[in-house]
């Protein structure tokens, strides 16, 4: 989703960071292979959060949602030193997939992939988190902000992605959008939650940034 003309946009990705050429094949393999390949952050938004995870330098960190794993690489790329980061997706067909990239990156060994429900894999989890990024069913947003918060170490930042769902959440709200519906709930919780401050900013589909006090 772009919310500026193409040609700016063109503009903006030409001036920032080039993609890393093992994010490229992934991308590659990942329209080749894989279903809902627009579900990739790209380019553009892979450098935002590389960007941010290097601003923050997490000793560990958390995403909810891997699909193919660009976006694990490139939070990675901040990681301290000694970090350690945590994905979990739903889909055990991509587990492979995820694997080969992370085994062919830097990162590899620090890496650990969990496959199934995400609200219960969460607990489960002995480790508090410097950085989380949501990216996955959007329904599930109000659950998986509560799941983590309580893991979150001071000064933590949860990104949240596609909190802009295409615009949608500024028409008018149609009965069986259960996704808008719960963007909605997820947008409002962020701005009204004590235990953060949060920023909404309007890149693809909109990323906030929520950083826990």
């Amino acid at each position: 989703m772009h919310f500026i003309s193409e040609a700016l946009d063109e503009y903006v990705v030409a001036h920032s960071e080039n993609e890393p050429d093992l994010l490229k094949a992934l991308t590659r393999e990942t329209y080749q292979k894989v279903l809902q390949p627009r579900m990739l952050s790209g380019h553009y938004q892979g450098r935002v959060l590389s960007m941010l995870s290097k601003l923050i330098a997490p000793k560990t960190i958390l995403e909810i949602g891997t699909y193919t794993g660009y976006s694990a690489l490139c939070l990675a790329e901040g990681m301290n030193a000694d970090g350690e980061l945590h994905t979990i997706d739903i889909n055990e067909e991509l587990h492979d997939f995820q694997r080969k990239y992370f085994d062919a990156s830097a990162f590899g060994d620090r890496i650990h992939q969990y496959t199934g429900d995400a609200l219960e894999i969460i607990p489960a989890l002995e480790t508090t988190f410097d950085l989380v990024f949501i990216d996955a069913d959007k329904p599930n947003y109000p659950a998986y902000f509560h799941a983590i918060i309580d893991k979150m170490n001071s000064g933590g930042v949860i990104l949240s992605d596609n909190v802009l769902w295409s615009g949608k959440v500024i028409e008018p709200l149609q009965n069986h959008d259960i996704s808008t519906k719960a963007l909605l709930a997820y947008n409002a919780l962020l701005k009204e939650d004590a235990r953060v401050e949060t920023v909404l900013l309007p890149i693809r589909d909109g990323l906030t940034i929520s950083r826990v006090l």
